[in-house]
């Protein structure tokens, strides 16, 4: 993935005139409350950028938050816009594909709309290996994709797009699925995108 288009991408736009923007990502926390995982959890959201879900994570206890996303730019709003708290998160310029991951140092890995934009399948089994690398036993695995209705590219680029058992299979058998859901999101100009979570729990 290009960190330039995305540099380019967030400093054009205002964090609430992109089309995934959200002032809460609510299936997201719904199932990061039903992971039943303490204010000590060590929570990732992968491509995070500009999203309120770290403002939420903070607002509800939770003290290891990492974000991670391509863009400084993105990153750099969201720190503003948390001020103090910012101090709170830990944050990381770079792609998911070459991050270097701590062994098994996650408890939950969250991604809202990265992984659709990994067109082709070696990324994919690349994404998957990163997950399986830094995800403890045990921990949990929410992702969320455009959904077979959803749109065939964004921001100008092509994008994949998955069933909830499409998107589970990808990941395989050292995940369980727990749940799915395919949600209806409302664009900042009133136009829908369907998208597909998979909650997982990665087997010990």
């Amino acid at each position: 993935m290009s960190q330039s288009h995305w540099e380019q991408v967030y400093s054009s736009k205002a964090p609430d005139a992109v089309s995934w923007y959200a002032a809460h990502l609510d299936q997201s926390l719904a199932y990061i409350r039903e992971t039943g995982a303490g204010p000590d959890a060590t929570i990732i959201d992968v491509g995070g950028g500009e999203s309120t879900l770290v403002d939420d994570l903070l607002a509800a206890g939770y003290r290891h938050i990492e974000v991670l996303d391509l863009s400084a730019h993105a990153l750099a709003v969201c720190q503003q816009r948390l001020g103090e708290r910012a101090a709170q998160v830990s944050w990381r310029v770079g792609d998911v594909l070459e991050q270097a991951f701590e062994p098994q140092s996650i408890d939950i890995w969250h991604d809202r709309a990265v992984f659709h934009f990994l067109t082709d399948p070696v990324q994919r089994q690349h994404y998957v290996e990163q997950v399986l690398k830094a995800l403890k036993p045990g921990g949990f695995a929410i992702v969320g994709t455009f959904g077979p209705e959803g749109p065939t590219e964004c921001s100008g680029l092509p994008v994949a797009r998955y069933s909830s058992e499409g998107l589970h299979a990808e990941f395989g058998a050292p995940f369980q699925l727990l749940e799915h859901a395919t949600s209806l999101h409302t664009t900042p100009w009133g136009s829908t995108q369907q998208f597909v979570y998979c909650f997982c729990r990665r087997a010990h």
